[in-house]
């Protein structure tokens, strides 16, 4: 992988995990870097998904259901690490 692979994948990380974010619903109190590495592996885990299910083509443009693959998989990562933060949280009171 270049170097221009490895900052394109932290660019689409991090718009994968803040897209991953808006779905989820509430406020997740995550540091960015966090959200960054949930979209991250989100994105590698999506793409390696849709490629398995049949789903990714290659496309002059973007590929919308990959990217929606990659999104849900972004939400469900937010939506449990927020998750267990919170009830880790609550337990300390």
């Amino acid at each position: 992988m270049t170097v221009t692979g490895i900052i394109t994948a932290l660019i689409v990380g991090l718009i994968v995990g803040a897209l991953g974010r808006l779905v989820v619903p509430g406020r997740q109190s995550m540091p960015i870097w966090l959200h960054m590495l949930i979209g991250v592996g989100a994105a590698l885990l999506g793409t390696v998904l849709a490629r398995a299910l049949g789903i990714a083509t290659e496309t002059a443009g973007v590929d919308w259901m990959e990217l929606l693959v990659q999104v849900v998989l972004a939400a469900i990562a937010v939506a449990l690490v927020s998750g267990v933060g919170r009830r880790r949280g609550v337990s300390r009171y």
